[in-house]
């Protein structure tokens, strides 16, 4: 699979759409419909955020002072427009975001005794998508499954921790909490994988998951941010937690 083009799933439930300052009404409306980019939110510390195109372009978000999402770092799809004169050389652009809406951001978890009592094994599907994405750290991906009573919430975890000598080797798990028959949709999810002790830049990401026509895999290249010097205590956060 392509290096930026990789693996099948997308998060879960709901979108917070966050339409921001939108157009005047010469302008095309059918332009401000799509999202225009898949981004990294990214919090400053006096509050002010930018956010992270790919693995070479930040974007300042020019009409925007502070975060929809506040200080939560997460993956989001955005509508943005160029502001015009930016430097198109430039690493830094300026924008206006017309709107944004945020992705189901997690971290990895840590792999048990008893995966299928603990995290499911209802199948999935990964779906090659432009949406379907390594980069900055993240692994982010549109799924696809059975989807049935809108009440009973599925959850998706990424694992780690089944070979000890490699933690970016990885299954990603769903739990359909019994809701497995209804209508096939689609959704979105992303795993920050930045947090997970690393020495190199590139690393080499190994992804199994169970499909509905059996057990899949894939390798794929993903650059990873700059790790910070942090204690063994703070290096990662592998509790488990189920986030819906």
């Amino acid at each position: 699979m392509k290096k930026k083009s990789l693996l099948t799933l997308i998060g879960i439930f709901g979108f917070s759409s966050l339409f921001q300052s939108c157009t005047n009404d010469t302008d095309d409306y059918s332009a401000f419909i799509l999202p225009t980019g898949l981004v990294t939110v990214c919090p400053n510390a006096d509050g002010s955020f930018v956010m992270n195109l790919d693995d070479a372009t930040v974007l300042n978000p020019t009409n925007l002072k502070s975060s929809p999402f506040g200080n939560k770092e997460v993956r989001a799809l955005v509508n943005y427009t160029e502001i015009q004169g930016s430097d198109s050389k430039s690493v830094m652009k300026n924008v206006h975001v017309n709107w944004i809406d945020s992705i189901r951001t997690k971290d990895p978890v840590m792999s048990v005794a008893d995966n299928d009592a603990v995290y499911g094994k209802d199948p999935i599907e990964i779906v090659q998508d432009w949406v379907t994405v390594a980069e900055d750290g993240y692994v982010t991906m549109r799924i696809r499954t059975n989807w049935g009573d809108s009440n009973i919430p599925h959850v998706i975890n990424l694992l780690t921790g089944d070979n000890p000598e490699d933690a970016f080797e990885m299954e990603l798990r769903h739990n359909a909490n019994g809701d497995t028959e209804g209508r096939v949709g689609d959704a979105l999810i992303a795993f920050n994988l930045n947090k997970i002790p690393h020495a190199d830049e590139i690393v080499k990401i190994k992804l199994r998951w169970q499909s509905f026509s059996g057990e899949k895999s894939a390798e794929f290249d993903l650059k990873m941010r700059d790790m910070p010097p942090v204690s063994s205590e703070d290096a990662i956060s592998l509790c488990g937690k189920e986030i819906y």
